[in-house]
């Protein structure tokens, strides 16, 4: 890797200053909506979407990641011929356009992933209603969800239609209730998190350092930032040749698909079966997983690590020993074992450490602000940055109260909207989630994200269903309710990230509205072509013929739970509910938890190691390894070779620059698969 300065680890104060920051301290908030940002949505919805809702059918992999690189990349060299220089801030717009349009959509109350925006919701419908495993159950589900069975719609495979007009209302409103309750909340845990608690924030400088990077280039102005970002995109490329192209083409070209390593790991579990009963073990094979060790705080990936290889190598033999596992069957890979363990145990010891993680957050918080009390009474001013008067100048802040007006006024619009679908569901459950689960969670989730960089961990299990169950609700429309229980804390990496590109936050703001009617529109059309072309699920997209069938059975399950014990025999979700939930594990979570951030605070060790801990918990042995070995070289190599402070500049522009490079050369893979089977399909 080329450096600007010498390899030494006595550093001056001018050279910690250039490699610490992201921007110049004194450089102003700049508005990053423009034309250029328009441009790049109308080109990320009309070309690459319908590439996303392919490869999402097919092999239920997203493009997500990928193509946001390679929008900025393509824009970048548009610009360069155009002689139009890209700002840092429009770079960050544009690539926030292509991770909004091809991201992830996950439909309430399946496991199963939808791509494309949120017409693939009305898709899943479609099929469930059809399935085998809804045999019977179409007239319980309720017109407002999809089209009655007897609709023309599923003969001619079209949304055109009148029967379409109150799903797809539906389906309007809630994201437009979503997205606000989401940018007002998470505004609010923004400005909790970052201005009064101010939290590290570890994983955001990754794509803030990446675009500042790009930014460099787009100048003409490439320094050692750019030299970084090059050499983390060769080291994406020559990885993704063999982990993404070899076993992609080789699948169009030749009889049977060839992958140099497995994707995405070795699974040993069968293997120490053996020797470490019940134990999940395996070693990841994306690169990537060991290049965010760099960037990860030290004593959460320690932490994490030792509770990974705990609980699955030492935890669970023990576990079944004692008959505690008794899912658990010789033979079982990574999945059924992982599940069989969660299921007899590990689900109802995470809800107890999930509660220690939301009693050790609000005591910190409260903690803080004690402190900020106290010091005000005794000096007259601020500890913390809170008022309006210090919050960065531009930034675009407003007062806490409009942004809370907001989320109070969408939460009542989701629970009218839920009244009005389903009025025999009791409105005190909504409330609950709307007012009091919702905003704990997302907290904790934020809380997290500024801590550790991962938004997991923080919400319990099943509560939805639990409720369902608990409410005494018989019927099953309230499966598919829009109820208001969300974690609006993912929304503060977006803010920081703001934040460190001096990036105005009604740029945010304005993108967020204009890609929601373009994904719309888009998502729409491209999923009402690809519907006419052949029913979904078929032979020609293998994934959803695999696993949707799997995913209805098992949404079916909890719809069954619902209804009339004379109309279906037995209350399937309500016994499983009760095997799977322990009050006594829950417990023992919570104790154990407890007393062991008691210990760790008595030892003055970081309260990192001991929210890693918690999360590794949960987590397989086989990406935590991983991480933890680019930890250890992160800080006992490199580190030492370039300096601490520079190494700390150089990892995060680093890891940008390998998913630039995976995601090029992934794309171009899945270009050549998509050209293939088009010919082939003309051809044939």
């Amino acid at each position: 890797m080329a450096t600007d300065e010498p390899r030494d680890t006595e550093e001056t104060k001018e050279d910690l200053t250039e490699y610490e920051q992201i921007m110049p301290e004194d450089a102003p908030f700049e508005d990053g909506f423009g034309w250029k940002t328009i441009w790049a949505t109308a080109f990320v919805g009309i070309v690459m979407l319908p590439g996303a809702i392919y490869l999402g059918l097919v092999t239920g992999q997203s493009m997500a990641g990928a193509s946001e690189w390679v929008t900025i990349i393509l824009f970048l060299e548009i610009a360069k011929r155009s002689f139009v220089r890209l700002k840092t801030q429009e770079i960050l717009i544009i690539y926030w356009v292509a991770a909004g349009l091809l991201g992830i959509g996950v439909k309430l109350g399946s496991g199963a992933h939808l791509y494309g925006g949120p017409f693939g919701g009305l898709i899943w419908d479609q099929y469930l209603i059809q399935s085998p495993a809804a045999k019977g159950l179409d007239s319980y589900i309720p017109n407002w969800v999809t089209p009655p069975l007897d609709s023309p719609v599923y003969a001619e495979r079209t949304f055109v239609h009148p029967d379409w007009i109150l799903p797809v209302l539906i389906l309007f409103l809630v994201m437009i209730i979503n997205q606000a309750a989401r940018l007002s909340f998470g505004y609010v845990m923004f400005r909790i998190t970052s201005d009064i608690e101010q939290l590290p924030f570890p994983l955001e400088p990754v794509q803030a350092r990446g675009v500042t990077a790009l930014a460099e280039t787009s100048a003409k102005a490439e320094g050692w930032r750019w030299r970084v970002f090059s050499t983390g995109t060769c080291i994406g490329l020559v990885w993704g040749l063999l982990y993404v192209v070899v076993p992609t083409l080789s699948g169009i070209f030749l009889t049977e698909t060839v992958q140099v390593l497995p994707i995405p790991f070795i699974d040993f579990t069968a293997e120490v079966k053996t020797i470490l009963p019940a134990a999940v073990f395996g070693i990841g094979t994306d690169l990537g997983h060991l290049l965010y060790g760099f960037v990860l705080p030290f004593y959460v990936v320690v932490g994490s690590f030792i509770g990974a290889v705990l609980a699955n190598l030492v935890i669970n033999p023990a576990l079944y020993h004692y008959e505690i596992l008794t899912r658990w069957a010789p033979g079982m890979t990574a999945i059924p074992a992982s599940i069989s363990n969660r299921f007899d145990f590990w689900l109802s010891f995470g809800i107890g450490t999930s509660i220690v993680i939301a009693l050790t957050g609000f005591y910190m918080v409260g903690k803080t602000l004690l402190e900020q009390r106290k010091l005000k009474q005794e000096t007259g001013h601020h500890s913390i940055n809170i008022s309006m008067e210090d919050l960065p100048e531009g930034r675009g802040d407003m007062p806490m109260k409009w942004p809370l007006v907001l989320w109070v006024m969408a939460s009542f619009a989701a629970i009218g909207l839920c009244q009005w679908l389903v009025p025999e569901f009791h409105w005190g459950w909504l409330v609950f989630f709307a007012f009091i689960y919702t905003p704990i969670s997302s907290y904790i989730g934020a809380r997290m994200i500024g801590l550790t960089g991962s938004p997991y961990g923080a919400s319990i299990p099943y509560i939805r269903e639990a409720a369902i169950l608990l409410s005494g609700y018989k019927g099953m429309a309230v499966w598919f309710a829009p109820i208001p229980l969300h974690d609006h804390g993912l929304a503060v990496r977006q803010f920081k990230q703001l934040e460190l590109t001096k990036t105005k936050i009604g740029s945010y703001l304005k993108m967020v509205v204009i890609t929601m009617f373009v994904i719309f529109i888009c998502s729409f059309m491209f999923y009402e072509f690809i519907w006419r072309l052949g029913p979904i699920p078929s032979s020609t997209y293998p994934y959803v013929q695999l696993f949707w069938p799997y995913e209805a059975t098992m949404q079916t399950v909890w719809l069954k739970s619902t209804l009339p014990p004379e109309e279906v025999q037995g209350a399937v979700g309500m016994d499983l509910l009760r095997e799977i939930i322990i009050p006594k594990y829950i417990l023992t979570g919570l104790v154990s938890g407890g007393l062991l951030y008691l210990v760790l605070v008595a030892a003055k060790v970081p309260v990192l190691a001991f929210f890693g801990f918690v999360n590794g918990l949960a987590q397989w042995p086989h990406f935590v390894i991983l991480n933890f070995a680019g930890a250890m070289l992160g800080r006992y190599h490199f580190a030492k070779r370039f300096g601490e402070s520079k190494w700390k500049a150089y990892a995060p522009i680093l890891v940008a620059g390998y998913s630039c490079g995976m995601g090029l050369i992934g794309m171009t893979s899945i270009a050549v698969a998509l050209i293939s089977k088009a010919v082939s399909q003309v051809v044939f």
